[in-house]
């Protein structure tokens, strides 16, 4: 049996006052273009000639975001949905995950801007584009694994969306 790779030191990454109401809108924007993603590289798979006209970039884009980024923690997505469930309107997040995490979120956060203009062309796609407060909060919440896994202090949504 071999050693797990190494993925670096632990490091700890605090989400202050994330807004729950938004963060359902974000996680089910997600989940439509997820859904779209899986029929889509389930399709591209088997061969399916109505896909034959996809780009090759956004082949590589539904292997990269249905393969690589499927959660960043399972403790913190079920409050999350917990959180949704009981009607709170903000919580406080607290992952622990390999410093790693920092650049990923910010190649995850490119990859659904990509995926972002996929939509909005209209071309490839069924799922529309993220709202404009959606974008804002994946920024806000994906720069905080890269800025606080680079050393940065926690800055709470409010501070963020000013």
């Amino acid at each position: 049996m071999s050693a797990p790779p190494d993925l670096g030191p632990i490091v700890e990454v605090q989400i202050r006052r994330l807004p729950v109401a938004i963060w359902a809108q974000a996680q089910q924007h997600s989940d439509e273009l997820l859904r779209e993603f899986t029929l889509l590289g389930h399709s591209m798979h088997r061969g399916d000639p109505a896909n034959a006209p996809l780009p090759l970039r956004l082949v590589q884009l539904v292997d990269d975001l249905t393969a690589d980024f499927a959660g960043f923690s399972g403790e913190q997505e079920a409050r999350l949905f917990e959180a949704a469930a009981a009607g709170e309107a903000e919580i406080d997040l607290t992952y622990r995950l390999p410093a790693a995490v920092g650049p990923a979120a910010r190649h995850l956060g490119d990859l659904l801007n990509e995926a972002d203009d996929y939509c909005k062309a209209g071309q490839h796609l069924l799922t529309l584009t993220s709202p404009p407060e959606t974008i804002r909060f994946r920024e806000w919440f994906l720069g905080e694994f890269l800025r606080q896994t680079a050393g940065g202090a926690p800055v709470a949504w409010p501070d963020y969306a000013g």
